[in-house]
């Protein structure tokens, strides 16, 4: 993980000192949206279903003018729900988390409707810092942290609504097992969708 964290702290330096020729813009505002999650394991003995959840936070939003480069860097809550199958009896397991992802985007500039449509892509690092209950039903452990890559793409309307989609592909182990369990080789990971809503001021 530690070339995560260097990579991380690279975009953040690399971001600031382009930023400050360029009179960089700041925005800031309220984010909620859904999370669609899926427990990924590497063995067929648990089977997990899709789950909905939700999140809520506040988005920070640097924009360097002309080149069309930004990033937006957020404190998101998360519950993340999961429902799996092992040996036909069924188990959930409800998550929260704080998370804070950081998106590097780069904004298309469409002659005419810029000023009121600009779509953008994006892509960074995530980091979740576990809240909720360590321990589901004497069968599973979740770990404290977990890190993911985001791939996303999204919309700014009028320059202070912003509406994205983020997939989110776990890096880090989210789920492992007890000792008696762990000779499977059972570990989970997660994957998840974020759909979210977001205002600038």
């Amino acid at each position: 993980m530690k070339s995560v964290k260097a990579l991380l702290i690279t975009l953040v330096m690399i971001l600031g000192a382009s930023a400050m020729p360029a009179q960089a813009q700041f925005k800031f505002g309220p984010r909620v949206g859904l999370t669609v999650n899926d427990l990924h394991f590497n063995k067929d003995v648990v089977n997990s279903d899709n789950q909905t959840g939700w999140t809520a936070g506040f988005t920070g939003e640097f924009t360097v003018p002309v080149i069309g480069i930004s990033a937006d860097l957020s404190a998101m809550y998360v519950r993340r729900n999961s429902k799996f199958m092992e040996n036909n009896a069924s188990a959930k397991d409800n998550r929260d988390y704080i998370e804070i992802p950081l998106n590097i985007k780069y904004k298309f500039g469409l002659p005419v409707i810029s000023k009121f449509v600009v779509p953008y892509v994006g892509v960074g690092p995530s980091v979740s810092f576990l809240t909720s209950r360590r321990h589901i039903e004497n069968a599973f452990k979740n770990k404290s942290v977990d890190w993911a890559l985001n791939f996303g793409f999204g919309v700014q309307l009028f320059s202070h609504v912003d509406l994205n989609a983020r997939y989110g592909l776990g890096l880090t182990k989210a789920i492992t097992t007890f000792s008696d369990a762990e000779k499977a080789g059972i570990e989970g990971k997660n994957r998840y969708w974020t759909i979210s809503l977001g205002y600038y001021f």
